[in-house]
């Protein structure tokens, strides 16, 4: 599965905010402000954010196989704890 609109080319690896935007269907203030609360995964590259399409395309799967809700800040809390885990004990157990 990809989100990129484009058929037959290599799917980008990063979207700007506007793209994960239209792709979630929602406003880049939502994608924004999920970001500054640390509530969804971004790179800051100086003063602008990218997101990484595989937490999109994640995102995407998750709600479609669960059919249910798909809470991305309980996601991303989870990521955070697992590597919190891995520096501290160091390494995957």
């Amino acid at each position: 599965m990809t989100t990129s609109g484009t058929a037959g080319s290599n799917p980008p690896i990063f979207y700007t905010v506007a793209e994960a935007a239209r792709i979630l269907r929602v406003d880049v203030a939502t994608i924004y402000r999920a970001i500054r609360e640390d509530a969804f995964p971004a790179v800051r590259l100086r003063t602008r954010y990218v997101i990484p399409s595989r937490a999109v395309e994640e995102i995407v799967r998750q709600a479609s196989e669960s059919g249910s809700v798909v809470d991305v800040a309980r996601m991303t809390a989870e990521r955070r704890s697992a590597r919190e885990f891995e520096r501290k004990s160091g390494g995957a157990w």
